[in-house]
């Protein structure tokens, strides 16, 4: 038989006291990507039954390369904290929340520095 109120029960349960700057960020990241994703549209339309180096020198552009960086790295990182998000409230089991935080930060990371070298190369070297 248990002899612990509710509110016991509940006490060390609560907020971790960074919801509402994850909650932010999230939203800033999201309002950033909004632009980023209508240039990238934009620009994958006017790039349409063009030939790879007519792509290649277009990428070279230094306006372009760095609003790919901007839109994979925001991107990336929106991502991230979604995922974050969804562990945190659908998997209970904690060494397997964290197991997948983990993964997905990794995954997140590898992928971001992987496009950003990318991008710098071909800017740089072709």
């Amino acid at each position: 038989m248990k002899y612990r109120s509710p509110l016991s029960v509940a006490r060390g349960l609560g907020s971790s006291n960074d919801g509402l700057g994850h909650w932010w960020v999230q939203r800033l990241t999201a309002l950033g990507l909004v632009p980023l994703v209508l240039w990238f549209v934009v620009s994958i339309i006017s790039l349409s039954g063009q030939n790879h180096q007519q792509v290649v020198v277009w990428m070279q552009s230094p306006h372009h390369s760095i609003l790919l960086g901007l839109f994979l790295v925001t991107g990336l990182y929106h991502a991230n904290l979604g995922l974050q998000a969804i562990f945190e409230d659908y998997i209970q089991a904690r060494w397997l929340q964290l197991s997948a935080r983990i993964g997905a930060s990794f995954a997140a990371i590898l992928l971001g520095f992987t496009g950003v070298f990318s991008l710098i190369g071909l800017a740089f070297g072709g």
